[in-house]
């Protein structure tokens, strides 16, 4: 479905949804953790599983708040923290910014290739690699992160490899459909964090977008007190989902 407009596209959106999500409902619950973002509070994720939805019903499901991890659909319902803050991009309107153009510019000579997402032995070393350096917790391991949270059947999901010289700089995990994608998750070699390769990701995403008549980029969760996570809202103008509307930032 095709936006006329933002109000009359996230209107019609809301009501779709609705509707959907009465027949679904029972799947879902509530479970408590520690934040997975190492905040001190309680998160609580609402999260189900339903049967494969089409492109449609996963575009409700984004434009409702709603984040995949491997089948499961959940969103944020945490009782003491609003944090997490969806955030998306219209497309057409986005403008880069002079840093995110520099950007762009240091990555000329990088390659991109959109494949099928396939756990091969040179993206598991490249995401090990990216955890053991970023986030060295026990649990973390790139084979884990494949098959717990990457790999589904819910939805047609790909991996955007980019390349230096030939070397694999990073990679994006995608899920797309008709007119959205989503940004699941990347990870780069720490060595090359000098070509800033998440502000080069969501930037290639984007004209990948367009290239492909994509309106909504939806890019998780905007987390201003984390720093992995507070980077996503320089790319205005930016939409973020408060209280069950978006609202654009620029």
């Amino acid at each position: 479905m095709k936006a006329f407009s933002t109000v009359t596209y996230d209107e019609q959106c809301r009501e779709d949804f609705k509707r959907f999500f009465a027949s679904v409902q029972y799947n879902f619950g509530s479970i408590s953790v520690d934040c997975p973002y190492e905040l001190p509070k309680v998160a609580t994720f609402y999260q189900g599983a339903v049967q494969p939805p089409g492109s449609r019903e996963m575009e409700l499901f984004l434009s409702a708040g709603f984040r995949r991890n491997g089948n499961w659909l959940y969103s944020m319902h945490c009782a003491d923290c609003t944090a997490c803050v969806s955030i998306r991009q219209h497309v057409p309107s986005f403008v880069p910014n002079r840093n995110q153009k520099r950007v762009l510019k240091k990555n000329s000579g990088v390659t991109m290739e959109l494949k099928s997402l396939t756990p091969d032995s040179e993206n598991l070393f490249l995401c090990e690699k990216f955890l053991r350096t970023r986030f060295p917790k026990d649990g973390n391991a790139a084979l884990k992160y494949f098959h717990d949270f990457f790999l589904n059947s819910i939805t047609m999901s790909y991996m955007v490899e980019y390349r230096v010289g030939g070397k694999l700089m990073g990679t994006g995990i995608i899920d797309a459909g008709n007119n959205w994608m989503s940004a699941v998750y990347f990870y780069f070699d720490p060595d090359f964090h000098r070509r800033s390769p998440g502000t080069f990701n969501i930037l290639k995403l984007l004209e990948l977008c367009r290239e492909e008549n994509i309106e909504y980029l939806y890019l998780g969760y905007q987390i201003d007190e984390v720093r992995a996570m507070n980077y996503k809202k320089h790319f205005k103008p930016c939409q973020l989902r408060i209280k069950d509307h978006w609202k654009t930032l620029s």
